[in-house]
């Protein structure tokens, strides 16, 4: 399996901090917010990882993680010359990927699960990890078969949709994806959606289609640290967890 650190986007509800730099290295108490996704990536056994950054931040986020050799693997980078969408920026990776599936992950989300054995264990189709929020049409939303049905600790998604209005279930999908090679031909035919991004739900919409897409329900804290107050919340949890 193959890593894809994703650390695009223009960064915009924390301006003027992204002014300066790319949201994923801005300190989250002792270290870059960066470190927390790449810790989970390598933690689950995935250490061949491609950096996906903008042209005007590739080089810091080169000049911080280098080669990986100092975090225990392989950093490449490209550059998303236009911020359109996560499913955009993985599509990027196909390259790199070299037909192997790919854990993909948002450089500003941080999970205190431990997600190194789904990780792991993964072997085709897709995955995603849910957590149940109290805002859901902020982000993707997962509705899971009513019944709950655990096979191997995972639940079957029979729905998901993106920043709905009216969400049908509470289980915002985070930003950590699990696919097998397929996500790259499926990424190829994917339309804009109306906010003209590429958008990473259709993704798992179609491993939904094919009865393919599993889910995982986080037990503990997740936080998309792409405010400030989530910024600032991330860096007193790490503290209290030290």
């Amino acid at each position: 399996m193959k890593g894809v650190l994703i650390c695009g986007g223009s960064g915009t509800r924390l301006r003027p901090l992204t002014e300066i730099t790319n949201k994923s290295l801005l300190p989250v108490y002792d270290r870059p917010l960066v470190e927390y996704p790449l810790r989970t990536l390598i933690a689950g056994g995935v250490t061949d990882i491609v950096v996906i950054s903008g042209n005007e931040h590739i080089d810091q986020m080169r000049g911080y993680l280098g080669d990986g050799t100092r975090f225990g693997c392989t950093c490449t980078y490209q550059v998303q010359e236009k911020p359109q969408g996560i499913a955009q920026a993985l599509g990027l990776a196909e390259t790199f990927a070299a037909g192997d599936s790919i854990c993909a992950i948002l450089g500003d989300n941080i999970f205190f699960d431990d997600l190194a054995s789904s990780i792991k264990s993964f072997k085709t189709g897709g995955h995603v990890f849910l957590k149940e929020v109290t805002d859901a049409e902020r982000f993707g939303v997962a509705e899971l078969n009513g019944k709950w049905k655990m096979e191997n600790g995972k639940c079957e998604v029979i729905s998901i949709e993106e920043k709905p209005k009216k969400p049908k279930s509470n289980l915002a999908v985070t930003g950590c994806y699990l696919y097998d090679n397929r996500c790259f031909d499926v990424i190829k035919n994917l339309k804009p959606s109306a906010r003209g991004e590429f958008e990473i739900t259709d993704v798992s919409r179609w491993y939904m289609e094919q009865k393919a897409l599993t889910a995982s329900v986080l037990k503990d804290e997740w936080i998309d640290a792409g405010t400030f107050e989530s910024l600032h919340r991330a860096a007193v949890m790490v503290r209290e967890r030290k």
